[in-house]
């Protein structure tokens, strides 16, 4: 069977098979993960490559079931068969996977790279020693092969390191990449007022109020648990006025209203596109997230770019994005107190969430934008050069 070419021959531009095995780039689903990997596509493309989405076969299998893991498995290793005996004739340069871990594991990548002979990079892995004995031993073991065998591992999520660290052996191969987004340009002061008095008489709210913002899906877990901290969190400061626009939607859409139902200052707005966010973000003051077991909150970082200022709970990940004092106020995760005395303090203070405002745009553009992580990638895929060619 033909290889594509050496190893580690990656001079130039590259053909790139891009996979994630949890769900496709492509899903119309709104999601932070698909937003990622959407970036993760762009910016290798900006950077020159030919990326191509290698395959929609999703791994993921969230309730533990041995079984479908097994199935699942089968229908892997039949799919990475399948995929050898179609691309044998033009092998991609690379194959890059997105977002691997116990319960969606590659089943493609390691084995369609090995028998290739190229290069395997994978972003966003992550590993649970805990899991090696529970209920997704399966995708564990398959998970833990393919970081083990990764030519490369980018880090996006700092909380991932120490345990790929244990894993690999230490810290080689394993590179950190800030989360990034493409940043647009800071809004003019008078597309806010054109939004902001747009929105007032949509959704009859007093301009002349600070306008809180949120945006998430709503669905079971962490995201309607920050919902619920969120709702519980202002209503410990009930004098405070201000508008709290609600951006999202999903199966606990009618839980999350609930939950805010007794207080007059929330408004839903559904769930926007890129053009509505954009707009609501100019339009805001401040952007509050408890982000509970986040980890890092794509919303937050996009958040930062439109120059808000963050009230949010603390993770490694999230604090990663936001500077706690600098851009933003991180609190105690799940400490309703202390989220509310952080917006109390912000909707008190405009000359701190001007400042902040600022300095959340400056940070993005500096450390998180798209730019950055082309220059980033570029010095991943030169160190892995580097250190086969000797």
């Amino acid at each position: 069977m033909p290889v594509a070419n050496d190893k580690f021959a990656l001079i130039g531009p590259m053909r790139i098979a891009f996979y994630a095995p949890m769900k496709p780039p492509d899903d119309p689903e709104p999601s932070g993960d698909r937003r990622v990997a959407r970036a993760f596509m762009e910016a290798l493309s900006r950077m020159g490559h030919d990326v191509f989405l290698a395959s929609r076969f999703r791994s993921y299998e969230g309730s533990g079931d041995a079984s479908k893991q097994t199935m699942l498995q089968r229908e892997g290793q039949d799919a990475a068969k399948a995929w050898i005996t179609a691309h044998q004739h033009k092998p991609p340069d690379v194959w890059f996977t997105y977002h691997l871990y116990h319960k969606a594991p590659d089943w493609l990548g390691p084995t369609i790279a090995s028998k290739f002979g190229i290069p395997y990079i994978a972003a966003e892995a992550s590993h649970a020693p805990k899991q090696k004995s529970g209920p997704w031993s399966i995708g564990y073991e398959c998970a833990a092969t393919a970081i083990r065998q990764a030519d490369r591992i980018i880090v996006v999520n700092p909380n991932d390191m120490p345990c790929l660290q244990t894993l690999r052996g230490g810290d080689t191969g394993l590179h950190f990449i800030a989360p990034f987004i493409d940043i647009p340009a800071s809004a003019k002061p008078t597309e806010r007022t054109r939004h902001r008095f747009a929105l007032a008489e949509q959704y009859d709210l007093d301009p002349n109020i600070a306008w809180l913002f949120t945006a998430a899906m709503m669905r079971d877990g962490a995201k309607t648990s920050s919902f619920r901290c969120l709702a519980e969190a202002l209503r410990e400061r009930p004098n405070d006025q201000f508008h709290l626009l609600i951006s999202g939607d999903g199966p606990n859409r009618a839980e999350v209203e609930a939950n805010f139902a007794d207080d007059p200052r929330a408004t839903f707005l559904g769930l926007c596109d890129a053009r509505q966010l954009s707009a609501v973000s100019t339009a805001v003051d401040i952007f509050v997230w408890p982000a509970i077991r986040e980890g890092f909150g794509m919303a937050l970082l996009e958040a930062q770019a439109a120059g808000l200022p963050v009230v949010a709970g603390y993770t490694p990940g999230v604090g990663a994005i936001i500077s706690d004092g600098k851009t933003g106020i991180l609190t105690p995760q799940g400490d309703g107190r202390a989220f509310a005395d952080a917006v109390h303090r912000l909707l008190h203070d405009m000359q701190t969430r001007e400042i902040m405002a600022k300095a959340a745009y400056r940070k993005a553009l500096q450390e998180h934008s798209i730019e950055r992580a082309m220059t980033e990638l570029t010095e991943t895929f030169k160190d892995l050069e580097k250190s086969h060619a000797a």
